[in-house]
């Protein structure tokens, strides 16, 4: 990539002013964070940063102030939020807080020179933005408390290996749904925190980001490409049912042979108003969809007749099509135990993990923040330090309860594959890395929240479709023990139930 010199001929030979480089620079930044987002090839994040960053250090919109003109200044802005969203998604987070500082300078001397009727967006802008890098319940410190940023991509070495000779499916994760529509949580730029959380769950680390060249996105040549593929992702704002019907028949219709498809939905839960005789897929309600304008008024003669389903609703129900292919569902909401009701009409693998429906008033109250049944899924310590009331781990001990958990998660796995009474669905997908990390981190929250002494409630702790044998897996006295270990490693011992002091 050579913008010096493409900056002088665009100079010389075109007449271009630099503000018309910069944004022709955007432009290009724009086009790979758009191929990021088609292909989940965490290198073309880099190659947007590549740009991104450059029209800052050479300032391209520096003369855009001078102008009398508001509609440059927006495209300046415009910029700015581009790629304050890249640095989010490669974790620069110290060069975020410095983007923000002055995205926030840039929205004032807008706001002062140019009575605009877009102020409180911009304002609106900043405020989001701001609440989002504040999202994590956890921080982790270095020895002089500065902030440590942590990945939590999936990394080599990461996921526990199979055993020797263990017999497990073949299928491979090649396309997500990523659907959030949940009210009042934290969002920036059509992402909530549990989509930005997912997302990076299912991609993995990108080599270049550690060892970053002058010459970005090459590849070693002892790297293997295919080994390193993400699964193709659909993120999905708010999406209305047609919209998101939609994206699921064209992921189903393209799936390749031997492959899952995950459908993960942070949503508002929609619960059923009336009781029928016969409970099919459509009497248990299920999560919310985007309602159109145009059908408000349908929707309130709708509600007036009980035996009537809630169409801005995505049931058990709907589902059901396109469990003619391995699927894989994921549902953090306050009714996902509607997707218990599930039938595996057509004998493909087919596993639904599911969210509590009920939480303490203290996680409740951070909600706003994301779920923390989804942070499990991301990040189990993140979780486990949240719940367990901390704001901060010292680096160190951070590092030692990883290593920790990594033996944890190494135990889980062979907890689910020697289990004799197990459904066959949850091996089928065992071998695939991404569906492995989950069905383990799944089991660890399951496993922790049951020790926990504020859950008491069994709509408290998550659940599956088909079940999990839960003496085999999530109340394992091996867990247990490893649970306990890991809240003395971190002196929380006392939030936990223990049976062997319970006995004295």
């Amino acid at each position: 990539m050579e913008i010096p010199a493409t900056t002088q001929v665009l100079d010389s030979r075109y007449g271009l002013k630099r503000w018309q480089i910069g944004e022709v620079a955007s432009k290009i930044g724009q086009l790979y964070y758009h191929y990021y987002l088609r292909t989940s090839e965490t290198s073309y994040l880099n190659e947007a940063f590549s740009f991104y960053s450059a029209i800052r250090q050479r300032s391209y919109y520096f003369q855009v102030n001078k102008e009398d003109r508001p509609e440059l200044v927006v495209k300046k802005l415009r910029y700015y939020a581009r790629y304050i969203v890249v640095c989010l998604l490669l974790n620069k987070m110290d060069l975020v807080k410095v983007l923000v500082k002055e995205l926030s300078e840039e929205i004032e001397d807008y706001t002062q020179r140019f009575n605009t009727e877009d102020q409180l967006e911009w304002n609106l802008v900043l405020q989001e933005v701001a609440a989002f890098i504040e999202a994590d319940p956890v921080v982790v410190l270095n020895d002089n408390n500065s902030v440590v940023t942590i990945s939590n991509r999936l990394q080599e070495g990461s996921v526990p290996p199979l055993e020797q000779g263990m017999v497990v499916g073949q299928l491979i994760l090649a396309d997500a749904l990523i659907i959030g529509n949940s009210n009042n949580q934290v969002k920036f730029s059509e992402l909530t925190i549990d989509m930005f959380r997912m997302l990076q769950a299912l991609e993995r680390e990108p080599v270049n980001l550690a060892t970053q060249t002058s010459k970005q996105g090459t590849m070693e040549p002892n790297e293997k490409p295919a080994k390193r593929e993400n699964p193709h992702k659909y993120l999905l704002y708010k999406p209305t049912f047609s919209q998101l019907f939609t994206f699921l028949s064209a992921s189903f219709k393209e799936l390749p042979a031997n492959s899952v498809l995950l459908i993960y939905l942070s949503a508002t839960g929609v619960f059923p108003t009336g009781h029928s005789d016969y409970e099919g897929p459509y009497d248990f309600g299920g999560v919310l969809t985007n309602t159109n304008r145009d059908v408000v008024n349908g929707e309130t003669v709708q509600k007036r007749n009980q035996a009537q389903k809630e169409m801005h609703c995505l049931h058990p129900g709907d589902l059901f099509p396109f469990t003619r292919k391995p699927l894989f569902v994921i549902v953090d909401s306050s009714n996902s135990t509607a997707y218990k009701n599930f039938t595996n009409l057509f004998g493909q693998p087919l596993v639904c993990l599911l969210s509590p429906t009920v939480y303490p008033k203290s996680v409740q109250d951070q909600s706003q923040r994301g779920s923390l049944f989804t942070l499990f899924l991301y990040s189990p310590l993140l979780a486990f330090s949240s719940v367990c009331g901390l704001n901060s781990v010292q680096r160190g001990l951070w590092e030692r309860a990883q290593e920790f958990l990594h033996k944890v998660y190494r135990d889980i796995g062979q907890m689910l594959t020697r289990s004799r009474t197990i459904d066959q669905a949850f091996l089928q997908f065992f071998g695939d890395e991404f569906l492995r990390l989950l069905l383990i981190r799944f089991v660890f929250c399951s496993a922790a929240l049951r020790l926990h002494k504020l859950f008491r409630e069994s709509q408290s702790f998550p659940e599956s479709y088909p079940e999990l044998p839960k003496q085999d897996t999530v109340e394992s006295s091996l867990l247990q023990k490893h649970i306990l270990e890991l809240a003395t490693m971190l002196d929380v011992q006392s939030l936990f139930w223990d049976d062997s002091l319970e006995a004295y």
